[in-house]
């Protein structure tokens, strides 16, 4: 039988704090899309996490935070600049379009996920027309896709350049837990002058829920409208809310975030292939033909090989030190 504690960090069940929230939160009656206590106390630990007055409402995956949010940025005849191989870009299956009305999205490049600079000055820097769609928004992904971190400075320097032109920023912060456990300061989100963060919940260790964080107070006007016409306005919303609880107010979403993370460099220091990208967050990318992905996968193992051409193997918070020398053993016996 094969074996997927690699493949992604959403293979993985709910951790323990998570499932004694939706137990503990399921008992009796509770208004319903959003108005229940248990989202309201979701939402406040989230604010205390970020230090930010913003509204919060959640949604049960990130790809629909991501279109819905990008959709609230940029009117159909704009789009919205991302690292090509960020997961609104390469991974969405037009969802911000759709949502979007129509939106685009001009991709930028950088290594390890992270836009870099001049692509972005580039973009910035190309005047407006009425036949090509301009940018509204750019699309910061922390931690990449690639496992990279950005450095606040470097964040900040990236939204600085793209607000002084008028543009609004989201961040994609599917694994903001990792990014935080490497050192990014989440309170540094709402000084940045981030906009909308769509703060992942279930690659943290949770059931499917992600929180979508709105900083800017103009983009929360009819969003539950904006919710329930993208059918994510649920109706027993403290079931997408109770997660956040379990995972925040025992500190559980940081100290899980921190083991997965150490589990990711342990991989990396036993493993025999080359290491192609910067293990700062939770996954670990290598080079590997296909006779050896192959055998791989023939030893029983399931792991994917990326967009770039790399075999990405992810740690979750249920990794174990176990798992990944099992891992490492057979990858030894592959080389």
């Amino acid at each position: 039988m094969a074996r997927y504690d690699f493949a992604s960090d959403n293979v993985a069940g709910a951790m323990p704090e998570v499932m004694e929230a939706l137990v503990r939160f399921n008992g009796g009656a509770a208004a319903g899309y959003g108005d229940d206590e248990v989202s309201a106390q979701a939402a406040d630990l989230i604010r205390e996490l970020l230090d930010a007055d913003a509204e919060v409402r959640f949604v049960a995956s990130g790809t629909a935070g991501n279109a819905l949010t990008l959709a609230a940025l940029a009117a159909p005849h704009e789009a919205i600049l991302a690292h090509e191989a960020s997961h609104v870009a390469t991974d969405e299956t037009g969802a911000p379009g759709f949502f979007g009305a129509g939106v685009g999205i001009i991709p930028l490049k950088g290594a390890a996920g992270r836009i870099e600079p001049a692509a972005l000055a580039a973009a910035l820097g190309r005047p407006d027309e009425p036949h090509w769609q301009s940018p509204a928004a750019l699309t910061l992904t922390n931690a990449t896709e690639f496992g990279a971190v950005y450095a606040q400075g470097d964040l900040s320097d990236l939204a600085g350049a793209a607000k002084a032109r008028g543009l609004k920023i989201h961040v994609d912060g599917a694994r903001f837990a990792n990014a935080a456990a490497h050192g990014f300061d989440p309170k540094s989100l709402a000084k940045i002058g981030v906009d909308v963060l769509v703060l992942g919940g279930t690659k943290a260790g949770a059931t499917p829920t992600e929180a979508v964080v709105l900083f800017d107070a103009g983009v929360r006007r009819r969003f539950g409208a904006r919710l329930k016409h993208g059918g994510q306005l649920v109706s027993k919303a403290r079931f997408l809310a109770a997660p956040w609880i379990g995972l925040l107010e025992t500190g559980a979403w940081a100290d899980r975030a921190r083991h997965a993370n150490a589990m990711a460099r342990q991989l990396a220091a036993a493993m025999p292939f080359p290491v192609v990208h910067p293990v700062e967050a939770n996954a670990v990318f290598v080079e590997m033909d296909e006779a050896g992905h192959a055998a791989l996968r023939g030893a029983g193992w399931s792991v994917y090989r990326f967009i770039d051409g790399t075999v990405r193997f992810m740690c979750s918070w249920a990794t174990t030190p176990e798992a990944v020398e099992e891992l490492a053993e057979a990858l030894r016996g592959i080389v």
